[in-house]
């Protein structure tokens, strides 16, 4: 969604290179997010490329998107407060060796 957001002339083979997976499972996403009413599709039907669409997130996909950034900074939040810990707990363990090896 963010990707979208930000490029909403983005095709699916294109967000599928940039996502590292396969277009299917880019159509497949689109077409739950759609389905779920946080993302529409807009088709130039002028265009004789008919290959050509738009995807704009709905006033509820931009609210899903916002709970979904919050969520993800919590969690990288308490994912860095647990590493924090262990590299504070590591360092005081390797200054306790040092310590005992040195005789101080």
């Amino acid at each position: 969604m963010r990707r979208l957001a930000q490029n909403p002339h983005l095709n699916q083979r294109a967000l599928a290179k940039e996502l590292g997976i396969s277009l299917g499972s880019v159509n497949y996403c689109l077409q739950a997010l759609i389905e779920k009413g946080l993302l529409k599709v807009n088709s130039f039907s002028n265009n004789p490329n008919k290959l050509n669409y738009t995807y704009l997130l709905t006033p509820k996909g931009l609210t899903e998107k916002a709970s979904l950034t919050v969520r993800f900074l919590k969690r990288k939040q308490f994912e860095y407060a647990i590493l924090k810990q262990e590299i504070d707990a590591l360092q005081q363990s390797v200054e306790e060796i040092n310590v005992h090896e040195s005789g101080y």
